[in-house]
């Protein structure tokens, strides 16, 4: 397991102290709010992880799955976290990008459709003749067809309506549409804020009924990469460190996030967090086999199932947009 101690060493070996003595001032953009999934970073922060890679980090909130590629691309922010497979598009659109992922953290994405029993909506079909309240930017929403295949859903028996991201859990709630597309962590907590029962909610997991796609990774300008390789590996190490410990205590994680959110409800973020934990960061491939890499089969696999959703104009290569030369050793990313 990554502890400080370890960690200390392995920046040791990774940064001369040369490299220590001079600070790095970088941007983190996120793919979204200051909320529970986001605090592993800023618990890496407080505990001085950064700065140990001679990093200072200003961490930005992001407004979407496609907020923080652009940035990154443009080298306004060296880092972020983004949807691979918005990256994949982007990447495709724009083949000249200097922007790649370099460690996956939702192994298993959190693309889900969230349903309410008492509106019938229980397994997939259940989704046919009813009303799907969709924000259109939604990374989940963008998957859909891939989930509809795989799960046999008839999509021309249903409506789809489209709604702004605020209002998305508000109109399920109020039954103005029978499920939402969203991420099923941010979707689960802000439905129960609502006071929708636990026992009331369908949460379908995309990826539990066949969709093979990775979910958001940590992205790089690979200019900045390649003039500060081990400035991207220290940040990287601080990354797993950062989510190994939140692991052991969420609630610290979250604590640590207050000062850039200090209107954010611990207990609630807390439980967001752990639900990402268990659902999309702490897979059993990623205790196997450390946080971060990518299983190529797998990728493949996932390449062929977005082009259900997407024309690809140049064949995708899976180095052209996940770069693993710049993740510390295994031994330093596991997880438990």
């Amino acid at each position: 397991m990554i502890r400080k101690a370890m960690l200390a060493t392995a920046l040791t070996t990774i940064l001369p102290s040369t490299a220590l003595a001079d600070t790095i001032d970088a941007g983190f953009a996120l793919d979204w709010k200051f909320e529970g999934p986001a605090a592993p970073y800023f618990l890496a922060q407080e505990r001085g992880y950064f700065a140990d890679a001679g990093l200072d980090i200003e961490i930005a909130e992001g407004s979407g799955s496609l907020d923080a590629i652009p940035k990154v691309a443009t080298g306004s922010f060296p880092f972020g976290f983004a949807d691979i497979n918005s990256l994949m598009r982007f990447i495709d659109q724009n083949p000249d990008a200097p922007v790649t992922a370099v460690m996956m953290v939702y192994d298993k994405p959190p693309f889900s459709i969230v349903g309410r029993k008492s509106l019938g909506v229980e397994s997939p079909t259940d989704l046919e003749g009813r009303i799907l309240g969709a924000p259109p930017p939604d990374g989940a929403w963008a998957q859909f067809p891939i989930f509809a295949r795989e799960a046999g859903i008839d999509q021309d028996s249903m409506t789809v309506e489209p709604v702004g991201f605020p209002v998305r859990e508000p109109m399920l709630a109020d039954g103005e549409v029978d499920a939402i597309a969203g991420f099923s962590f941010s979707s689960t907590l802000n439905l129960l804020r609502l006071g929708v029962p636990r026992e009331d909610l369908s949460v379908m997991l995309m990826a539990d009924y066949g969709v093979d796609l990775y979910g958001n990774a940590i992205i790089v300008n690979t200019d900045f990469a390649q003039a500060n390789p081990e400035a991207v590996t220290g940040f990287l190490a601080a990354i797993a460190t950062g989510w190994e410990e939140a692991i052991e205590d969420p609630q610290a994680a979250v604590e640590a996030m207050v000062p850039a959110n200090p209107a954010i409800d611990t207990a609630s973020e807390t439980q967001r967090l752990s639900l990402s934990i268990e659902a999309n960061v702490l897979t059993d491939d990623v205790q196997a086999n450390g946080m971060g890499g990518i299983d190529a089969t797998r990728m493949e696999t996932a390449i062929e199932q977005t082009r259900l959703v997407y024309d690809f104009e140049n064949p995708p290569a899976i180095e052209r947009f996940f770069d693993d030369s710049y993740l510390p050793p295994v031994e330093e990313r596991m997880l438990e």
